[in-house]
């Protein structure tokens, strides 16, 4: 076996084999329009493949198995006059004298747990008034909000139908409240009145570690593909018939566009939720990386890594991108362990967007990092924190950097960051102001970023703590609110793309827990209460949020924005700076302190004309037209902002 993998490893890279086997048209898998069906799948090995027909999508045995014909470049195809929207399929391979059973890398529909595939005439799967759906007009700010299908809705007290609950559906119940009482909205309303701009959907296409005809309670953050090219069949009201989840994710997707919103899809093409994949089964090896000596490369620490620097593999991945923006109308996409990605790839995928949709219009960054070594070939550079400066500029990165230097290290619970006490941190958080584009006191982290568009600042997303639990694990609790909101006002006064958890605006906690990715989803699930509970935390975000969309200084994304950050200062538990803004802005400066230490910091050389934008317990003070002592104080753990017409 190990053999064998060394063997084809060698192959693949052949003269022979990239010459005779690399497919350049962009029509595997099936077409189905009322003219007729066409099957394509690409097995440059196999001796003979038969197509096998069914009813329905499991159970039963094949109504017709059909031969297919051998093509060039290695593609089997087998084409009919019927237009058959519904049919089940999957492939008999045989391959050295042996049969293997696969469903199709390439399906864009499929059965019950996708173990078969079928074949969709996509037309049908629209919902009414889907050709006028379209991306909602950016603002000054994008603003990025992630959340699970079934977290969003789970919770009774949303006011959601029940038979909505944890389904696409519940994107389309307008105007819900908590608990129906017609008072406190819950759902898009909620997020509406939040302030943020695009929702981060975690994984949507088809997963394997959910079962489709289980119980509804099942939960998994879904990092493990099946089909790349399907939506979730556990998120539909009907996961047996393959165009009902194709209908509900676009009319999901509609309902949010309606609302204002642009939809993020948490996409993981590093690696499948099994080695025994659909790739493996109709390629075997190809779409793998392997050790020269053999051994299976595991950077995901999830068995396998998908090997991208292969053409026929960049190629899929690239086209799945594609497929996805066009038919489900999808505004972005966030790649899970970017960092095991080629830079050649994501290059080459920022490119093809950008010549479709127009220059940095569809958003795409991604986690630069990855868990282990990963065996690419060809020298190709991964797509880490370290090789951010080759990457287009419009490929942004999670920055770890500013999440620890904020509030501590992911990874150690105890291990405080600036706000939460940690000593010599100060040059981190001046680092982090300018999107690591300006590194005045030389702070360690991210190096050669060519723009603030390359970096996504945030201090919580859905690894790890919540940013609630990870403050429980450092401070006393009393403290924990004062820094919850000085946490969000430093990171929403910093360069970038900001992006945070769902439910960390309403101190949102899983119990301690740091990795809840098959938690009970009554743990995972959006407490709807708590977000009514914890509203002046909620308040504080929103002020915040509408604070940030009126300073372009930090809205602008551009290669020389950093150079609107001036004055920077700092002392033992504070740093200060200055934000200049565009001169139709509201305000063309802005000053601002984070105030670390456990008493008051009295703010030096303050003349005439500022007024309090935001301090420690009022984000909307800039409402109100409140001047400025010239002897004003930072209160203790918090930032105060400061503006000057």
């Amino acid at each position: 076996m190990m053999k064998d993998r060394i063997e084809l490893k060698k192959y693949y890279s052949t003269k022979e084999f990239l010459e005779n086997y690399i497919y350049e048209e962009n029509n595997l898998g099936v077409e189905c329009t009322e003219e007729g069906t066409t099957f394509r799948l690409w097995s440059p090995q196999a001796e003979c493949i038969n197509l096998n027909l069914y009813q329905t999508g499991d159970g039963g045995n094949a109504y017709e198995q059909i031969p297919m014909k051998k093509e060039e470049k290695g593609v089997w195809s087998w084409e009919s006059k019927e237009e058959l929207h519904g049919v089940y399929y999957d492939y008999l391979i045989t391959r050295n004298g042996e049969e293997v059973r696969s469903a199709d890398p390439y399906a864009k529909a499929c059965g019950v747990n996708g173990l078969r595939s079928m074949a969709v005439n996509l037309k049908k799967t629209n919902p009414k008034g889907w050709e006028k759906d379209q991306t909602p007009e950016e603002g000054p700010e994008r603003i990025v909000y992630e959340l699970h299908v079934k977290e969003f809705s789970w919770d009774k007290a949303g006011g959601f139908p029940e038979e909505y609950r944890g389904k696409y559906k519940a994107f389309t119940c307008r105007h819900t409240t908590l608990n129906e009482d017609g008072i406190h909205p819950t759902g898009l309303d909620y997020l509406k009145e939040l302030g943020v701009t695009h929702i981060q959907i975690m994984p949507m296409y088809d997963y394997g570690s959910v079962n489709e005809a289980g119980e509804d309670t099942e939960f998994n953050w879904g990092y493990d593909p099946v089909n790349y090219n399907v939506p979730e069949g556990s998120y539909a009201t009907d996961a047996r018939h393959g165009e009902v989840r194709i209908r509900e994710m676009k009319e999901m997707i509609q309902a949010i566009h309606e609302a204002g919103f642009g939809v993020i899809m948490d996409v993981v093409y590093n690696h499948t939720y099994s080695l025994d994949s659909w790739f493996q089964r109709t390629v075997p090896w190809y779409f793998y990386r392997v050790f020269p000596d053999g051994k299976i490369s595991d950077g995901s620490a999830c068995g396998n890594d998908v090997a991208s620097e292969r053409e026929m593999c960049a190629k899929y991945i690239l086209e799945s991108v594609l497929y996805w923006t066009e038919e489900y109308h999808i505004d972005g996409f966030r790649f899970d362990l970017m960092g095991l990605l080629d830079v050649d790839l994501m290059n080459r995928i920022r490119s093809e967007l950008d010549q479709r949709y127009g220059k940095g219009k569809k958003i795409i960054y991604g986690e630069p990092w990855a868990a282990e070594q990963t065996a690419v070939e060809g020298g190709k550079k991964l797509a880490t924190k370290e090789s951010i400066g080759l990457l287009d500029e419009n490929i942004g990165a999670f920055c770890d950097s500013t999440r620890d230097g904020i509030k501590g290290s992911a990874l150690r619970a105890k291990e405080a960051g600036f706000i939460n006490g940690a000593e010599g941190k100060e040059d981190e958080m001046l680092a982090s102001v300018a999107a690591w584009c300006t590194n005045p006191y030389h702070a360690e982290g991210f190096e050669n970023v060519k723009a603030p568009s390359q970096i996504v600042t945030y201090v919580s997303a859905h690894d790890n703590h919540t940013l609630w639990d990870k403050l429980k694990e450092t401070v006393p609790e009393e403290e924990c609110m004062r820094l919850n909101k000085m946490a969000a006002a430093v990171y929403m006064t910093c360069q970038g793309t900001l992006f945070f958890l769902s439910g960390e605006e309403f101190a949102r906690t899983k119990d301690g827990q740091d990795n809840t990715f098959k938690a009970p989803i009554s743990l995972n699930r959006l407490d709807w209460e708590k977000a009514w509970e914890n509203k002046e935390l909620v308040r504080y975000y929103q002020g915040l949020i509408a604070l940030r969309k009126q300073l372009s200084g930090f809205c602008d994304k551009s290669k020389d924005s950093y150079k609107r950050i001036t004055d920077m200062w700092k002392e033992k538990g504070v740093v200060g700076f200055t934000v200049l803004n565009d001169k139709k802005a509201r305000w063309s400066q802005v000053k601002i302190i984070y105030n670390a230490r456990k008493s008051n910091y009295k703010v030096k050389f303050l003349n005439d004309d500022w007024e309090i934008l935001s301090d420690a317990d009022d984000s909307w003070c800039w409402e109100k037209g409140i001047c400025a002592d010239r002897q004003i104080e930072a209160a203790p753990q918090s930032v105060l902002i400061l503006g000057r017409k």
